[in-house]
């Protein structure tokens, strides 16, 4: 089972006694702020929950699956997710 957005919103309104529509917001620059931060080559953490950074991943010799023909793949850049403590706890428990 997963939770969409729209459920996530309705759970960050009731929490945050917001309404949905504020909670859409706040999870809209969230967003925003992450995908910005991340294209800047900037990392973000928060504390206890996690922290997404730009990684670079180097050109690297690659193989087609349907031919089996090598391919080079060019260098380019990833996203590390890394889960923070109070994340973990909740997890592993």
């Amino acid at each position: 089972m997963s939770v969409n957005r729209t459920e996530l919103v309705a759970k960050i309104a009731e929490r945050a006694n917001l309404t949905k529509v504020q909670a859409d917001a706040a999870l809209a620059a969230f967003q925003e702020v992450l995908v910005e931060s991340l294209a800047a080559g900037e990392s973000v953490k928060v504390t206890g929950l996690l922290s997404v950074e730009r990684v670079e991943r180097a050109a690297r010799t690659g193989r087609n699956p349907r031919t089996g023909e090598e391919i080079q793949i060019p260098a380019g850049f990833g996203v590390k997710l890394s889960a923070g403590s109070t994340l973990k706890k909740a997890v592993s428990a």
